[in-house]
């Protein structure tokens, strides 16, 4: 395996696809350790779900190329093809020499066009992938059995993806300031389901709805929202006018560190899988209403007690404690591995550690 703190400046430049918003955290610890070590980072992100104004919070410099296109699915291969276009210029412009992304199908379909070696770095084995990368980057607790490639070019990283970013965190209470909420109240940091995306489960919805009007009617309970886009947004104000115009539930104004907010919340619920991981990492209590495919890593969280299934209405109410957390000054992490071992997987395969073609 390649060291990275033993890097010498080579000047091979990386191109880095930031494609969904938690591709944001997750890569900003990595393109900070490889500019470190001397390597040009090329950075284009798709502007949707939160993703540029994520970038611009983590003080990231990017190319804004393309956006989403909605559920349908004509219109999502419409949209890969049309931002793989869009991409073309600055690809052709930059000349990198090698790509990164953490699911990026345009960049996959841009790199296979101009025979760019690339990396796929996944964390759910449900995922479609429309074109092969030359390598894979995944979780030590995803099974073979699941991956339809070639095991040789698959490369394991110890714990789960949040693991990477999660320990450089340092709390800010002002942000219970920012969203107007008091320190006597019980707040719960809930977050709607991927409702665009391939996996998506409509029952999902249903137990999303049903979360809302359960600690709409609890005392002293604040949930603060955390919409994927501007529709769902406005869905949820139409839906809950009452609720959010007595800031019973609070949609933040504008982008909001979204650990810094899971560590000061009660218990998290969450649609989706990012946000469920990244409070399992924090140790903060967290029930999952996402009921697509369960992946490995959701099911390895939830054997060792860090997750929480919720599978039906009734759990909601049963299953989900109206407890307040007792919080620690800071969180507190046992020995990561995850940054170094990813990085180490980019710099060996950039290097020719491992054979690119």
């Amino acid at each position: 395996m390649h060291n990275p703190k033993k890097t010498t400046a080579t000047k091979k430049k990386i191109w880095i696809d930031l494609d969904n918003s938690p591709h944001v955290p997750f890569f900003s610890p990595i393109i900070r350790r490889l500019r470190e070590a001397g390597y040009e980072v090329m950075i284009t992100a798709r502007d949707c779900f939160q993703v540029c104004g994520l970038a611009d919070l983590h003080q990231i410099r990017y190319q804004r190329i393309g956006v989403h296109y909605g559920k349908n699915k004509m219109m999502k291969i419409a949209g890969l093809l049309i931002r793989s276009v869009q991409l073309t210029p600055a690809v052709l412009r930059e000349k990198p020499h090698i790509a990164v992304s953490h699911g990026s199908r345009s960049q996959l379909v841009v790199t296979q066009v101009f025979g760019i070696p690339s990396i796929l770095i996944m964390d759910y084995e449900f995922s479609q992938m429309i074109a092969n990368p030359s390598w894979i980057i995944m979780p030590e607790v995803i099974p073979d059995r699941d991956i339809h490639f070639k095991s040789e070019r698959i490369i394991r990283y110890p714990g789960i993806k949040e693991d990477v970013y999660v320990p450089d965190f340092k709390p800010d209470s002002g942000i219970l300031d920012e969203l107007g909420i008091r320190g006597e109240d019980l707040i719960a940091t809930v977050r709607p389901p991927a409702t665009e995306a391939h996996y998506h489960n409509p029952e999902s919805e249903s137990l999303f709805f049903e979360v809302i009007e359960y600690l709409g009617r609890c005392d002293n309970v604040r949930v603060v929202v955390l919409p994927r886009n501007e529709k769902q947004e406005i869905q949820i104000q139409k839906k809950w006018p009452e609720l959010c115009n007595c800031r019973k539930t609070v949609i933040p104004r504008k982008v909001v560190n979204g650990l810094n907010l899971i560590w000061h919340s009660d218990f998290v619920i969450s649609g989706g899988g990012t946000i469920n991981r990244e409070a399992a990492a924090l140790g903060v209590p967290v029930y999952s209403i996402f009921r697509g495919k369960l992946g490995a890593v959701d099911d390895y969280l939830s054997r060792q007690g860090r997750l929480h299934l919720i599978r039906n209405k009734e759990d909601v109410i049963k299953n989900i404690p109206l407890v307040r957390r007792r919080r620690h000054p800071r969180p507190e992490y046992p020995e990561r591995k995850a940054l170094d071992a990813v990085l180490s997987a980019i710099l060996s395969i950039t290097e020719g550690g491992y054979e690119t073609r």
